[in-house]
């Protein structure tokens, strides 16, 4: 996934439990040189989502325009991307470790953390178990794909997802090849399909064809990382902002207000973008990258 990579960023990797986990960070001109190797910068992670085809590629997008004040630090989380994909049921506890340790070995201060989706809802659990490992949290459509009791498990794609033989049939056929991740990528994610362009598609299309990527592509639609992030948001105390696309097709902003309001001391702030659905750092990456610069300024 390095080739999808922006210009002057780097792959680096760390050692996990899990195998390797690669992660990007600017490495050479224009944003370091031989004397500058940025450690001085705060720590800014950007983690993405966990569907089919995801990587630090959905933020490759937004995250140049904050690698002159800070230390971007971008990770393909294990079973995605370039990182090590184990053959095995992936839980919550998988990314809380892996997590962790990027942030402990990596970032190596408390950092600014930017996530996405079910990755978010994550996010969430681990400042709370962790908040001295955060200085603030920037997620949207946060999401553990079961909550207000709601449980994703007894839905249709899970049922399918978790049906020996049919599973990997429904990897193939709905992920692993160039129709699926346009028509997922234009039915389910974008507001609008013209906004997708060759490079969005190629890079999630590599993404879905790393070898044994439907382990953890399975694992999500199925359920297996699913959980009620409404139990847990009282217990955030960390400085937070919400980030919703106005025409988010898993969730509307609503859902985002509403868990916003389980806990206003943290919750800071919660935005809607015009014109974008799910990915909306992919749909508006400057817009996007405003917001998260006001975050960081604000902290």
């Amino acid at each position: 996934m390095l080739k999808f990579q922006p210009v002057g960023f780097g792959q680096r990797v760390i050692d996990t439990p899990l195998g390797v986990m690669a992660y990007y960070t600017p490495t050479s001109p224009p944003w370091r040189s031989e004397a500058d190797s940025g450690t001085d910068r705060p720590p800014l992670v950007f983690l993405h989502s966990l569907g089919g085809g995801s990587s630090a590629f959905e933020w490759s997008k937004v995250y140049p325009a904050l690698a002159p004040s800070h230390r971007v630090i971008a990770p393909d989380l294990i079973g995605w991307g370039q990182s090590a994909h184990p053959v095995r049921d992936y839980r919550v506890e998988d990314y809380l470790e892996v997590i962790t340790m990027l942030l402990e070995q990596v970032a190596q201060q408390p950092a600014i953390v930017v996530a996405s989706s079910i990755t978010a809802g994550v996010t969430v659990r681990l400042a709370i178990a962790r908040p001295d490992l955060f200085q603030g949290l920037f997620l949207v459509s946060p999401s553990g794909n079961s909550d207000f009791g709601r449980n994703y498990r007894f839905s249709l794609p899970a049922a399918l997802a978790g049906t020996p033989g049919l599973d990997r049939l429904v990897y193939s056929l709905g992920a692993a090849n160039e129709t699926a991740v346009t028509t997922f990528l234009s039915t389910f994610l974008f507001a609008d399909a013209d906004r997708i362009t060759p490079d969005i598609v190629q890079a999630y299309l590599a993404g879905t064809q790393q070898p044994n990527a439907e382990y953890s592509a399975l694992s999500t639609l199925k359920g297996d990382i699913a959980f009620d992030l409404s139990l847990y948001m009282s217990q955030l105390s960390l400085p937070t902002v919400f980030v919703w696309g106005q025409d988010s097709r898993f969730s509307p902003p609503e859902f985002g207000k509403r868990l916003a309001s389980l806990n206003p001391q943290a919750v800071r702030q919660v935005y809607e973008i015009p014109q974008a659905g799910v990915l909306p750092h992919l749909e508006h990456p400057s817009v996007i990258a405003g917001l998260i610069e006001a975050f960081c300024a604000s902290l």
